[in-house]
C-alpha cells in the first residue's frame, strides 16, 4: 500500500528528551540552527495524521541558503557561508547522549555535502540518531522553529529547548555540571560568576524580552536550598509560566488532539527591549 506523506506548513522541531539534554561539541549558533532546520524536514505524517516510524522516515534531506535565510532572518549571502561551515561540523562532531548506564557519542550525519554551484547542503542522517528524531515517542519535545528564530545566542536557544521539555510543570532544576554540558562551554567560563553572566543569566533576559514567560532562576546550594552569600552554587532552578493543554477536534481526522497554549510573544514595540544580539556566527558573548 502506498503511504501518502503530508508535511505541516509550520516547521516543527521534534527531539527525544535524551537528545534535547544532550551535550554539543563545538557547535556554533549557526551550526545548531542548520541542524534544527534539517530536523523540521522529518515531520511527515500519513493521510490519517499518524506520524511515521523512524525506520520509514527519509534520511536524506537538503537545505537551501534561501530556506535558512527565511527561517532565521539573515542575509542570503551570509546563509551560503553558514551552510558550507555547517556541513563540516555536522559530519565531524557527535552529539553526546548520557544516561545512568551509558555515554553515547552519535554523529548527526553519515555524510554531508555542500554543493558549490547551488549553495545547497545535502545530508544523510546517521541511522543511530533517527530514533531520537522520531515523532512517535511519548518522551519527546516539540516546538515551532520560528519560536527560536530570533535568538542571538546558542545558550538562549538551548535554555528555551529545556523549558519546552518541562513546559507543563513550570519549573525544572539543573546542576551546574549539567548546564555546562548542555551549553557546551568546555573550558570557558571557569568561574561561576562568568558562567552565570555569559550563559543562563543572559539567556533568561533574552527569553523574557521575547516572550511573556516570567522566567527566573534561583541559585541552589548543596542542600537544595536557595544559596546564601558566599555559599557555593551547585544547581539552578528555573521557574516560568506553564504551557496549558486543552483538547480539540482535528477537522481532518475527526479525532481529538491536544492544543498547547504557550506564553505569548511580546510585541516588537514593547517597552522592554531585548538585550543586544550576539553575532550569528558566535557561540558566546564577548567579554
Amino acid at each position: 500500500m502506498t503511504v501518502i506523506l503530508h508535511t505541516s506548513k509550520t516547521l516543527k522541531v521534534y527531539k527525544s528528551k535524551k537528545l534535547n539534554k544532550s551535550g554539543l561539541t563545538d557547535y556554533t549558533l549557526n551550526d545548531y540552527q542548520v541542524f534544527l532546520l534539517l530536523i523540521t524536514k522529518l515531520g511527515k505524517v500519513d493521510e490519517l495524521g499518524k506520524y511515521l516510524q523512524p525506520e520509514v522516515l527519509e534520511r536524506n534531506h537538503t537545505v537551501t541558503a534561501k530556506e535558512f535565510s527565511k527561517a532565521f532572518n539573515v542575509d542570503l549571502s551570509y546563509s551560503y557561508r553558514v551552510l558550507q561551515g555547517a556541513a563540516k561540523k555536522l559530519a565531524e562532531k557527535a552529539l553526546t547522549i548520557e544516561d545512568d548506564i551509558t555515554i553515547q557519542h552519535i554523529p548527526v550525519c553519515a555524510i554531508a555535502k555542500y554543493h558549490k554551484k547551488s549553495g545547497n547542503l545535502t545530508i544523510e542522517f546517521n541511522q543511530h540518531i533517527m530514533a531520537h528524531l522520531a515523532q512517535v515517542q511519548r518522551n519527546f519535545v516539540v516546538y515551532n522553529l520560528k519560536e527560536i528564530a530570533n535568538f542571538g545566542s546558542l545558550y538562549t536557544t538551548r535554555l528555551y529547548e529545556l523549558i519546552q521539555q518541562f513546559a507543563d510543570t513550570g519549573e525544572f532544576k539543573q546542576s551546574i555540571e549539567q548546564l555546562r554540558k548542555v551549553f557546551d562551554v568546555g573550558a570557558r567560563y571557569k568561574t561561576y560568576g562568568d558562567f552565570k553572566r555569559f550563559t543562563f543569566a543572559h539567556a533568561v533576559d533574552e527569553i523574557n524580552s521575547n516572550y511573556e514567560t516570567e522566567l527566573k532562576f534561583i541559585e541552589l546550594n548543596a542542600l537544595d536550598n536557595p544559596a546564601k552569600i558566599r555559599q557555593k552554587v551547585t544547581a539552578i532552578r528555573f521557574e516560568f509560566k506553564r504551557t496549558f493543554t486543552r483538547r480539540a477536534v482535528n477537522p481532518q481526522t475527526g479525532k481529538e488532539r491536544n492544543i498547547y497554549i504557550k506564553p505569548k510573544r511580546k510585541n516588537k514595540d514593547d517597552n522592554n527591549p531585548p538585550p543586544p544580539r550576539v553575532h550569528a556566527d558566535q557561540q558566546e558573548l564577548p567579554n
